[in-house]
This record gives structure tokens, C-alpha cells and sequence, in this order.
């Protein structure tokens, strides 16, 4: 049996700008939901599509220089995140905005800014 090689480390590109990233967390709300009616058996019959919604939970380090993205500010954007690694795909997020900004600051660790941003639409490459 061989070996399957996975996604490992990824970049963040925020409008082409590379971002040091410690996490992000990418989800989608599909907006479908179950539609209850009356019946006999007592169980849903049936679905109704929604808007989807695309929320990017996001963790970044802050540099002693200053942010090179303003992050409560952020609103367009087009963010990209790619593997390390040739030959995997790129899932880009458009017209992104940020909508809470929280910064952490730990005994033993660095510090970090956590956000929590939406977007418009996602495609994959």
C-alpha cells in the first residue's frame, strides 16, 4: 500500500500580501434548512436551500512593527490560502471583511489576534 501524501503547512495571502498565520478555520453554512410539516409519521418531509454563508475564523501574530493589513478596516478582500507544497489546490475567498478583531497576549506565548471575518463567495483552483 503506498504512502497518500496530505495537505500540510499553508500561506494566507491577504489582496497579495503574504500574512504570518498560526491558524485559520474556514466555515460554510450552507443555509439548508428542514422544513417541518404536519404529518402522520411525524418526521420532516422535505428541505429549503438558504444563502450561504462563508465565516473565516482566523489567528495572526502581531509584529513589534505594526500590522501590514489594517484588520478592522477590512473590507474587498480577496484572501487566498494555498499549501507549502506543489500540486495542491488554492481556495480563494472573495470580497472579504473582518467583523471582530480580539487581541490574546500570554505568559508563554506570543502575542496574537484573533478575528473572525465573512465573505462573499469561495472558489476553488
Amino acid at each position: 500500500m503506498a504512502l497518500e501524501e496530505y495537505v500540510g503547512a499553508i500561506v494566507m495571502e491577504v489582496d497579495s500580501q503574504e500574512i504570518e498565520v498560526i491558524s485559520v478555520s474556514p466555515d460554510v453554512d450552507t443555509g439548508t434548512k428542514p422544513v417541518p410539516t404536519m404529518n402522520r409519521k411525524g418526521r420532516i418531509k422535505g428541505f429549503a436551500r438558504g444563502i450561504r454563508k462563508f465565516t473565516l475564523k482566523v489567528t495572526v501574530v502581531i509584529p513589534l512593527a505594526g500590522d501590514p493589513v489594517d484588520w478592522e478596516n477590512l473590507e474587498g478582500a480577496k484572501i487566498t490560502i494555498f499549501p507549502v507544497t506543489p500540486g495542491g489546490q488554492r481556495v480563494t475567498y472573495q470580497d472579504c471583511g473582518t467583523q471582530t478583531v480580539s487581541d490574546q497576549y500570554t505568559a508563554d506565548n506570543e502575542a496574537r489576534r484573533d478575528l473572525t471575518m465573512f465573505a462573499a463567495d469561495k472558489v476553488t483552483e
